[in-house]
């Protein structure tokens, strides 16, 4: 009977970039397990643990917390089919996916603000100033916070019809 490879605390944290401790942390909340150990020998994983760590690894990535692997683990070892695991697990991505279109609409109007910003920015020489003749042609017409501003303000200093200024 052949030995199976097996791995020591060290050889995968190397392997995988991370603390033992972290492998430590992992095999408290029951993510990896262990072989049994003679007295004094150093802990040993089966090769079957390098499969899970990457595992873990990958749903890290993904924005999974530990909590949350731990259950999709815990459901493995109930439906040995993977089908339950694999239906939470795209109930999970699909959160996420719609979580970053949300960031990314942020982020592009965050951006389209900046630029925005910076042209105007570009074709004033007073800081405090509006490009003024520059407004019609300027493709952040409708949009421009100095425009409005002003226009209020002419609105304001303007006498309404019928009314006289004192």
């Amino acid at each position: 009977m052949t030995k199976r490879p097996s791995y020591r605390i060290g050889d995968l944290a190397r392997l995988f970039g991370i603390t033992p401790r972290a492998i430590r942390y992992y095999e408290e909340l029951g993510l990896l397990y262990s072989q049994d150990r003679n007295d004094g020998e150093h802990r040993r994983y089966p090769e079957r643990v390098v499969v899970r760590l990457k595992r873990i690894q990958q749903l890290k990535d993904y924005g999974l917390a530990l909590s949350e692997i731990a259950e999709l683990f815990e459901m493995a070892k109930l439906d040995r089919s993977g089908e339950s695991v694999r239906n939470q697990l795209a109930a999970k991505y699909r959160e996420r996916l719609a979580e970053a279109a949300r960031k990314r609409e942020a982020l592009d109007r965050y951006m389209d603000d900046l630029s925005w910003h910076i042209e105007q920015l570009e074709k004033v020489t007073d800081f405090f100033g509006c490009p003024g003749a520059a407004c019609e042609s300027c493709r952040w017409f409708e949009r421009c916070d100095v425009r409005l501003v002003v226009s209020r303000e002419d609105r304001l200093d303007s006498p309404e019809p019928g009314s006289e200024r004192r």
